[in-house]
Order: structure tokens, then C-alpha cells, then sequence
């Protein structure tokens, strides 16, 4: 397939599925290899920013979706009669911060980060499609871990997390602190479950 017609047939690809696709899923369907699509994908956006084009492709983890250029937000609103999203508040940015540093996290975790009750605010952020559940921590009780969502990198415009800007250093150490102090509070907790569990073993004995 000519290279002209891998970047027509990539573009008819994102702009018919509406939502993120696979770099993995468009080669096989073009029957390519994968770093032929990142190097159309790669063109294209150079080739809208050259045009100024109304259209942009973002790239999410290993996945690339079709969008609107941002600049045009207010006229696509306008069409569309959609209302301005109501911004997160500061409680909810701090929460999301800490599960995108910090990921997958309990809510335990993120309530001893902020010193405060979080259920409210992870509800918030879940039904917004920022945080999902990513599982359970094998410790008693097997609470729920949280992590961040591919919604969340396409509202902040970035490809994945690893190209979340750093924190502070010495915001990263006490981060690092407050993992470890929950970590270990969470392994006495299991420790503690496994001889009153032996007791009552020995009592039933």
C-alpha cells in the first residue's frame, strides 16, 4: 500500500470509530507493522499543524484518536449546545493527583495523604470517567485500588503517564514517605489478621 493511501486509510480509520484505536489493531487491519503507523500517524499531525487544520490526532498510551483542534472549543460548543464542563475543584485535584502519582492506590491511601475522608471525591472523579477501579490489594478486606483512566489523558492532554511533569523533589520525597508508612501500616494490619486467625484455630483444637 502506498504511503499516501496508509495515511488516507488511517485517517478514514480514527474518523469512523469516533474513539481511540489501537497502533496494534490499525496495522493488522491494514496489514502493516506497527512502526509503519506510528510514521503515517506522525505525518499526519505534522501535516495538519502545517495546514492549520480544524482536526488534530492525539496519541493515548498506545492508542490514537481523531479530535477537534482546542482552539475551536467555543465555536463546536456553540453547534453542539454543550455547556462548559464544571471545573474540578480543588479537593478533586488533589485527589487526582495523588492516584496519578501514586497509582494503583487504595482509597485508605489517598485518605492519608489528604488527612481527610475521600469517598465523595473518588465517586466524583469515577463517575467522570478520570479514576476506575484497578483491581484489589490482597490484604484483608481486599480493598479497592484506583488508577487513572484514558479519559484522564485525553482531558489533559498527554500521551501516558509517564509524561506527567515531575514533582517537586521534595513533594516527591514526602510522597514517597507516606507510600512507605502505608505500605507498612497495611502489612501490620495482615500480620495482625494472621495470629488471631491461628488462636482461634488452636482454641477450636
Amino acid at each position: 500500500m502506498a504511503v499516501e493511501n496508509i495515511k488516507a486509510a488511517i485517517e478514514a480509520v480514527l474518523f469512523s470509530n469516533g474513539q481511540s484505536v489501537e497502533r496494534s489493531r490499525i496495522a493488522r487491519a491494514l496489514e502493516i507493522e506497527e512502526k509503519q503507523v506510528e510514521t503515517a500517524v506522525n505525518e499526519l499531525i505534522a501535516d495538519y499543524k502545517e495546514q492549520k487544520r480544524g482536526i488534530n490526532i492525539i496519541k493515548l498510551d498506545d492508542a490514537y484518536q481523531m479530535t477537534a483542534s482546542k482552539e475551536y472549543a467555543p465555536q463546536i460548543r456553540t453547534v453542539m449546545d454543550l455547556r462548559r464542563n464544571t471545573p474540578l475543584s480543588q479537593a478533586a485535584l488533589e485527589v487526582l493527583a495523588v492516584v496519578a502519582y501514586n497509582q494503583p492506590v487504595t482509597k485508605a491511601f489517598v485518605e492519608q495523604v489528604r488527612g481527610v475522608d475521600c469517598s465523595g471525591v473518588i465517586g466524583s472523579l469515577t463517575a467522570k470517567g478520570l479514576v476506575e477501579e484497578k483491581g484489589r490489594l490482597e490484604l484483608p478486606g481486599r480493598p479497592l485500588l484506583y488508577g487513572t483512566t484514558e479519559n484522564f489523558l485525553r482531558c489533559f492532554n498527554i500521551e501516558s503517564i509517564d509524561r506527567l511533569p515531575p514533582l517537586p523533589e521534595n513533594d516527591a520525597e514526602e510522597k514517597s514517605d507516606e507510600a512507605q508508612s502505608e505500605q507498612n501500616k497495611e502489612q501490620a494490619q495482615n500480620e495482625d489478621a494472621e495470629p488471631a486467625e491461628n488462636s482461634t484455630k488452636d482454641a477450636d483444637g
